[in-house]
């Protein structure tokens, strides 16, 4: 159970309360790009708000929101900054991988302090592993862990010979941060480099196997562990699209009807009345479609029931194609932003750099996925575990 002190400082009502900090993150937004990673106060804030331990299981001081929950809730953030939403999200779920470990595990990370971070980078290319009594050495590196700087653990992809694809729990002490995220969005991120030059040993109960979490094995009294683990993460690196998109149009609008030169211009031009339509609309749809997706999941784990594997190819699929959709969105706006939105520093510029950067994680390649969905529907066999 979490100390009387972490008991002490939970959100009241088991439930995130983000409205306060939401133009704080806005306001620190530039500062975070300037940093090139979040500034503390926002981690600080989303701690507060109780976002951080959304996953968490509630024996040790977790909240337990549904995924649902989780996601508008980094949609909003993300109406603020995008960075923010990024980090938050990434951080905040991994406590749900967590909670499928042995329990020393998750008693490792979050018995003294339910708000622990943890970052991550699930790629394996880099890792090495060698087998040791209890456990494995574990060293190599890996890059585009977001939110690290502010993080005590760290998640880490590895391949184990004879056995396939595991995930490491691996705290601060055995690991180092190289800054090297010089990019053209998603500044704030902080998504560095970890290194483990010499080998550290990681005992087998802070690993957690690929399959394990394909086929949904757990020990927590709460349904909500029963939801495939990837069809969460695969969501929180594109739920932030969703909400930069809605706030790009918010400019656009205000743009349109606060011009300083004409501001009919923008208004009386079906071209525009076009794109504010369509640009609206893919932001509905993705929106909708993602809370349709997790409300049909929660139904059936509430049930008692397994997801259908034909439904988690095809939500895994959805979930790729979000930056696609918004990419087109913002796209669809900035073009007709109008010239101050090519200067260094525009608004609408931030959030299509920050868009389009994201495209760039593998779990937004949407080409693989279609594949698989498609070669399931024409009676093949499912290519992908993590969904």
């Amino acid at each position: 159970m979490p100390s009387s002190a972490a008991t002490a400082s939970m959100p009241a009502a088991n439930s995130v309360d983000i409205a306060p900090y939401l133009s704080k993150f806005a306001e620190r937004s530039d500062e975070g790009r300037e940093l090139r990673r979040l500034p503390d106060d926002s981690i600080k804030d989303l701690k507060a708000s109780g976002y951080i331990r959304s996953m968490v299981p509630a024996q040790w001081g977790g909240l337990e929101i549904t995924p649902r929950e989780f996601f508008q809730i980094q949609t909003e953030i993300a109406e603020y900054d995008m960075s923010t939403a990024w980090v938050g999200g990434i951080i905040a779920i991994h406590a749900f991988q967590i909670a499928l470990m042995d329990e020393q595990a998750q008693r490792d990370v979050y018995g003294d302090n339910p708000d622990a971070c943890i970052s991550s980078s699930y790629n394996p290319v880099g890792g090495r592993t060698e087998p040791a009594e209890g456990g494995l050495m574990l060293s190599g590196r890996w890059g585009w862990s977001s939110g690290s700087d502010h993080c005590e653990w760290v998640l880490l992809g590895a391949i184990v010979a004879g056995e396939g694809y595991r995930t490491f729990l691996v705290p601060r002490a055995d690991y180092e941060i190289e800054d090297t995220w010089n990019s053209m969005g998603l500044q704030g991120t902080g998504s560095n480099d970890i290194v483990i030059d010499k080998p550290v040993f990681v005992p087998d109960y802070r690993t957690h196997k690929q399959m394990d979490g394909f086929e949904c094995k757990n020990d927590q009294p709460s349904n909500l562990y029963n939801l495939p683990w990837a069809q969460t993460f695969i969501r929180v690196v594109s739920t932030p699209a969703i909400g930069a998109a809605k706030h790009a149009l918010r400019l656009f609008i205000e743009n349109a009807s606060t011009s300083s030169t004409d501001p009919t211009r923008l208004v009386g031009d079906p071209d525009v009345l076009r794109r504010v339509a369509e640009a609206e609309n893919l932001i509905d749809q993705a929106e909708t479609m993602m809370a349709r997706n997790f409300d049909a999941m929660q139904e059936k784990i509430d049930a008692g029931e397994e997801v259908p594997l034909n439904d988690r190819v095809r939500y895994r699929y959805q979930a790729s194609r979000v930056i696609d959709d918004m990419s087109t969105a913002v796209d669809l706006l900035f073009e007709v932003a109008g010239g101050r939105s090519v200067y260094t520093g525009s608004e609408i510029q931030n959030i299509w750099h920050d868009i389009h950067i994201a495209r760039a994680h593998v779990a937004n390649n949407p080409v693989g996925f279609a594949r698989n969905w498609g070669n399931m529907m024409l009676g093949g066999e499912n290519q992908d575990v993590f969904l």
